[in-house]
């Protein structure tokens, strides 16, 4: 029995893209991963003298069940990079379809995506929003470097959630899931 791999070592993902020596168009690639519906969250930390911080965010995902974990990714040019890899928590608030404007606030440059939102502070002073779908309490774990992201491993150490319709986002655009039955009486 060879243990062998039956193909060639394919070069480091890292490398080529730091090196445009890829041969995949980013825009259309982009584009082919806005065909996967995803969910949108808003990911909270706090920085060290307690101030707020957040920022709208699709590229969450569970890990494990046992122990329960999470991930999430952050650009690394983000000016919000050092607080969320400082902070000993995060929170992922899953945003509900009602929640739309919310998550275009939090998708933006701003001193203060705060004002006028309603929030707690949850572990580590995370910020917790109210009428969240979901939220997932995460101690970070780690955080790993993949191409042009970070990516933050967080267990779950508390979570709530509800029977609201989630907010999803797909090919550039919010939408909504609707069930068989709704779309069969859609005209």
């Amino acid at each position: 029995m060879n243990d062998l791999p039956k193909h060639p070592a394919a070069p480091d993902p890292a490398n080529e893209f730091a090196s445009d020596s890829s041969s995949i168009d980013p825009r259309d690639f982009r584009n082919a991963l806005g065909t996967y519906a995803t969910g949108v969250t808003i990911i909270t930390a706090a920085a060290p003298d307690g101030k707020p911080y957040g920022l709208t965010c699709n590229s969450f995902a569970s890990v494990s069940l046992n122990p329960p974990l999470v991930l999430w990714s952050l650009v690394v040019y983000s000016s919000s990079l050092t607080i969320f890899q400082n902070a000993s928590h995060f929170t992922v608030n899953v945003l509900g379809a009602s929640q739309q404007a919310l998550a275009s606030k939090f998708a933006k440059s701003s001193d203060d995506k705060f004002t006028g939102v309603d929030w707690t502070p949850g572990l580590g002073k995370a910020p917790v929003l109210a009428e969240s779908v979901a939220n997932f309490q995460c101690r970070s774990v780690n955080r790993y470097y993949g191409g042009d992201h970070v990516i933050f491993l967080g267990a779950v150490e508390a979570y709530t959630y509800n029977a609201q319709e989630p907010l999803l986002f797909a090919r550039g655009a919010f939408g909504r899931f609707l069930a068989d039955d709704e779309r069969k009486k859609a005209p």
